[in-house]
């Protein structure tokens, strides 16, 4: 298992075949994706690498992650996550990550969070059908119906679904298809969608449910 990446989104576009035919993709940005520190099984009991991406001003950072990131003697990132990795799959702190670490037309899970929508009834949170058009029912069309039984049990249960708060949520969409990549310019296009909103920050990594590419580079792509 090799580490992933920790890419931004910039939004959708396409890209155009030999045939003339388009493919809409996602397009995610790697800016200075590098190693910032390890995890060894000797001393955290667990094997990952912490991957920091863009460089972040020092007075925006705080004084304990000063001195984690002068230890390794890495620039200071603007955001940082970790990935396990396998023991023969560790990088050095500095190592930064280029593009070509995907391939075109492997599969990848990218994991983001979802757009927040606010408060949502239940036809648009859980796809509820709602009631009737007629035989009685009026001005309640799109209401939840029934939440409950009668005196036994006497309450509604929890994590009923109901009307509340919809999105903003970490999701994980798994078998997307790498359709293009630029490694000059740090691009990652994704064919489909992506959740999350434009600007905000996604994980991308091998998916788990298909075989890594065998021209794909282990234990990364690095530049240079």
């Amino acid at each position: 298992m090799r580490t992933g990446v920790i890419a931004k989104k910039l939004g959708m576009s396409r890209l155009f075949k030999d045939d003339g035919s388009h493919v809409p993709v996602t397009v995610l940005h790697l800016d200075q994706v590098r190693v910032v520190s390890t995890r060894t099984q000797e001393t955290d009991g667990y094997t990952a690498v912490q991957l920091g991406w863009g460089l972040a001003k020092v007075k925006n950072v705080s004084q304990p992650n000063r001195g984690h990131f002068a230890k390794t003697k890495v620039e200071p990132p603007k955001k940082t996550v970790e990935f396990r990795v396998a023991a023969d799959a560790l990088l050095e702190p500095g190592a930064v990550i280029s593009a070509e670490h995907f391939v075109v037309g492997q599969k990848i899970d990218v994991c983001g969070t979802s757009k927040g929508k606010g408060f949502a009834g239940g036809m648009k949170r859980w796809n509820f059908s709602g009631l009737e058009a007629s035989h009685g029912v009026s001005v309640s069309h799109r209401s939840l119906g029934s939440t409950g039984n009668r005196q036994d049990p006497g309450k509604t249960f929890k994590n009923k679904k109901m009307a509340g708060h919809l999105g903003q949520e970490r999701i994980t969409t798994l078998n997307l298809e790498v359709a293009g990549v630029d490694a000059e310019r740090g691009l990652i296009m994704v064919k489909g969608s992506v959740p999350g909103s434009v600007g905000g920050f996604v994980l991308v990594r091998d998916a788990i449910k298909r075989t890594r590419p065998a021209d794909a580079a282990y234990p990364a792509a690095l530049v240079g």
